[in-house]
């Protein structure tokens, strides 16, 4: 019985109405969904290679070291009972379940592999640790667990007290505290990313509550129309003046954040005919013989900010040295992870849909005329509860019971 519809009396019960559980078990579904990907875990995914991301969990039973992952299926047939990390989702990994990292043990599911994933990545994620602190989370050290950031390089989360802001800096956040950003970079990864500064000029200063131009919502116009992070001459002096057309709208802090292009794609005119190359250099700036000087500051990224990249081949040859060419991967990003999460979870439905109904025609006429006959039974019976019920008391299970036995009754009677 879902706690949900415990009995009233017992210390620290929550009582929920039909509506609101109901609401509550489908937002628990679709959170799943979106972690998941839509993955159900029936089978291993290590045929599938170094997937660009997928659901990620470590098993501190098997491998305490925090050397290895396994998928969803690997974690839930092989891993039931263990210890397990949830890691949410990694890119490029392909599971370990069985392989040389787990001494004896072989995976159920799949138990022919290679004997180790050499193009894995691992972090202290895969120990339970996370941020600068190294601390677990949930941390059975604190109360309230306090949100955290991902970093969209190395992938480790951050307590936002935590990712080495200035004193006088905030998160970008608008008046109602929404993030105005939609990939963080940590201090550690903005050495490796710091040409990315390059794109823009503009430095927003995240006030959140005290900054009028973030308060009147000011620097989400400023971010999505005026800085058109375009291919125009190649010319890094060119973006810059366009990035400060209209300079009194946002003040000089220290918070990058680059520029929304409002979801087009920024080459246009000096692309070749393949949209992933660039002819001429976007920032006019070989990275590959002089990189800018390397800062460790935490940057925040706005929507569509990997259309503005340059694709060039220089850059895409430094992307490729500095091992972080998924930058410019929209598959890459966990926004197209969980459209992708969402679109398997409204086939999901519809096939269940189908399938029911496709159940109900395959049936003879006796017994689907059964089915139906119970089916109203159930409606009639819950109808009549609801109706007669105190709608200013809760549910309990004894309620539930009741429901059901009347059921049984009704059943024997016909």
């Amino acid at each position: 019985m879902d706690p949900a519809f415990e009995d009233e009396g017992h210390d620290g019960d929550q009582t929920v109405t039909i509506q609101e559980y109901l609401k509550d078990v489908e937002e628990q579904e679709l959170e799943a969904d979106l972690v998941l990907g839509g993955d159900e875990g029936k089978e291993c995914t290590y045929n599938n290679g170094y997937m660009k991301r997928q659901a990620i969990f470590s098993c501190l039973t098997c491998t305490p070291d925090g050397n290895a992952g396994v998928c969803t299926a690997c974690s839930l047939s092989c891993h039931d009972g263990h210890e397990i990390v949830e890691l949410w989702t990694k890119r490029n990994f392909r599971c370990d379940c069985g392989n040389s990292k787990f001494g004896e043990f072989y995976c159920k599911i799949f138990p022919s592999k290679e004997i180790e994933n050499v193009e894995n990545s691992y972090n202290q994620n895969f120990k339970g640790s996370y941020c600068t602190c190294g601390r677990p989370y949930p941390d059975p050290d604190v109360e309230e667990q306090v949100e955290m950031i991902q970093c969209c390089v190395c992938e480790d989360w951050f307590h936002e007290e935590h990712i080495g802001l200035d004193s006088s800096d905030e998160i970008p956040r608008d008046g109602e505290g929404e993030p105005l950003y939609e990939d963080f970079i940590c201090a550690a990864c903005s050495k490796v990313c710091s040409f990315l500064r390059l794109y823009t000029q503009i430095i927003l200063e995240a006030r959140s509550q005290n900054s009028a131009s973030v308060k009147t919502g000011k620097a989400k116009e400023v971010i999505a129309d005026e800085v058109p992070l375009a291919c125009g001459s190649g010319k890094l002096e060119d973006i810059s003046q366009s990035s400060n057309t209209n300079s009194e709208s946002v003040s000089g802090g220290e918070v990058s954040l680059l520029g929304e292009n409002s979801g087009k794609n920024v080459c246009s005119e000096h692309c070749a005919t393949d949209a992933d190359t660039c002819v001429t250099c976007v920032i006019g700036f070989n990275l590959g013989v002089a990189s800018p000087v390397s800062e460790s500051k935490p940057m925040f990224l706005s929507k569509n900010w990997r259309n503005a990249l340059c694709r060039c081949e220089k850059c895409s040859e430094f992307y490729k040295q500095k091992h972080i060419s998924f930058l410019i991967d929209k598959e890459d990003s966990i926004l197209e992870y969980e459209k992708m999460a969402k679109q398997k979870r409204e086939e999901k439905l519809q096939q269940r849909e189908g399938a029911e109904l496709s159940m109900l025609d395959n049936l003879g006429h006796v017994e689907k005329i059964e089915i139906l006959n119970g089916i109203a039974d159930i409606k009639d019976e819950l109808c009549s509860f609801l109706g007669s019920f105190d709608s200013s008391k809760a549910i309990t299970s004894a309620d539930v019971h009741q429901i059901f036995e009347n059921l049984k009754k009704r059943r024997r009677v016909e």
